[in-house]
């Protein structure tokens, strides 16, 4: 970060997340170069499904009490209705009122029609399958920059892996525990910390949402180093130096 020149020392303390301790000296393991870098390993699409339950009920409407008014005729009264079986239906529930010819109803007589089964109102049963990838991230360098590019892309934060990796790299050797404990941010009392040696009031003011709140956790250091480069510089790949 800006004022931090001089090189910066390991802090000896057990590492989290791919350090090992040879000798009592913090080593970081061996990275992998930003040209040859091995991609993340993609699990297998997992498959994301929305159902929408649907029941489909047939319910018998109620018989309805009809009377004739003049120019009515069975088909005529059964085609309202929408009755099953057409006008024979009603005249074989009505044959007793109306007598031996259907052809003859009489304005004013009441028959008892039976309206055609009605269907509730029902929802087409909607699935909608989608492919949901889920990445796993190593947990080295190579891991932690392409995380925080992920993350860097869904915020619009710019920076490439090779311009990370090459900042990585002059600041802290891949160490995420490294910390300058003599320079002109120590001597203030804010040191830069952690893989782009990033002061505690810079992380705070750049954190991107859904990382983690500490300076040392390599991808949050990352992608608000990134931010805060993005901001001042244009982008990390534009950072040649102490920034």
């Amino acid at each position: 970060m800006r004022g931090s020149r001089t090189p910066r020392r390991a802090l000896f303390t057990p590492l989290t997340r791919g350090i090992a301790l040879a000798g009592g000296i913090a080593v970081a393991l061996p990275l992998i170069g930003a040209t040859a870098a091995a991609a993340a390993t993609p699990q297998a699409p997992t498959l994301a499904t929305k159902t929408v339950a649907v029941e489909k009920a047939a319910v018998t409407a109620a018989p309805v009490r009809y009377s004739v008014v003049a120019g009515d005729s069975l088909s005529a009264i059964a085609a309202k209705y929408a009755v099953q079986g057409g006008w024979q239906k009603i005249y074989q529930d009505n044959k007793v009122a109306i007598g031996a010819d259907p052809m003859h109803i009489r304005p004013g007589l009441t028959l008892n029609v039976a309206p055609a089964v009605a269907k509730a109102a029902t929802t087409a049963v909607k699935t909608t399958a989608t492919a949901v990838k889920t990445v796993a991230y190593t947990n080295n360098l190579d891991g932690w920059i392409r995380e925080s590019l992920d993350i860097m892309s869904r915020n619009g934060i710019p920076g490439t892996y090779n311009g990370i990796y090459r900042n990585v790299m002059r600041e802290s050797s891949g160490n995420p525990l490294a910390i300058n404990n003599w320079d002109i941010n120590a001597i203030n009392g804010i040191p830069s910390k952690g893989l782009l040696q990033v002061i505690d009031p810079t992380f705070r003011a750049y954190h991107v949402a859904g990382t983690a709140l500490d300076s040392y956790d390599p991808v949050a250091n990352i992608t608000a180093a990134c931010n805060y480069a993005a901001d001042r510089y244009g982008s990390i790949d534009n950072v040649f130096g102490a920034y």
